[in-house]
């Protein structure tokens, strides 16, 4: 079944996919000061950030939770090392990929699958939490793999992924916990 999983999501764009057992991956809490240093700038304006999405601590025992992880990851190929353009449009089609992964049907073992992506939620163009609105799309947000407190590198090597995949590229990572 997780082979059937991981080759729809690679027929949909992923460049790789595996599923492995929560319990074998790297939380550190100190992963969370990547989100503390704002260097996104959505730290406090975005409901799926910190520090509003809960502390560290609660987040990772949420995450521990879940008996498995669906880790997959995209590669985007850059112009050089300064082509923010080109980073932006592959965290895009990431991104867009893990809305899609949304779709798919993962095995129930009791509770609603956690979907976590790269960087902070970028279903809107605009929180509503800079506009002062609830979330606008409750079912679909979704957080960062460092806001949970995952070493997203530890992560890479326990699936047989690179965690940088040579240069002038950008790699994404995305998990489903269920």
């Amino acid at each position: 079944m997780y082979e059937e999983l991981r080759e729809q999501v690679l027929s949909m764009g992923a460049n790789a996919a595996a599923v492995t057992a929560v319990s074998e991956i790297s939380f550190e809490p100190a992963f969370r000061k990547m989100c503390e240093s704002n260097a996104c700038g959505n730290y406090g304006k975005s409901y799926m950030c910190p520090p509003d999405i809960g502390t560290v601590e609660e987040l990772i025992e949420e995450a521990k939770g879940y008996q498995y992880a669906f880790v997959y990851q995209t590669v985007g190929e850059l112009e050089d090392s300064y082509d923010f353009e080109g980073m932006m449009l592959a965290g895009k089609i990431h991104n867009d990929l893990a809305q899609k992964i949304r779709g798919l049907s993962f095995p129930d073992h009791g509770k609603k699958p956690l979907f976590l992506g790269a960087g902070g939620c970028r279903l809107c163009q605009v929180c509503g939490k800079k506009t002062g609105e609830p979330c606008r799309h409750p079912e679909d947000a979704m957080s960062s793999l460092e806001a949970y407190g995952m070493n997203v590198s530890e992560l890479a090597k326990l699936c047989g992924m690179r965690y940088i995949n040579g240069a002038n590229t950008v790699t994404y990572f995305g998990v489903v916990l269920f």
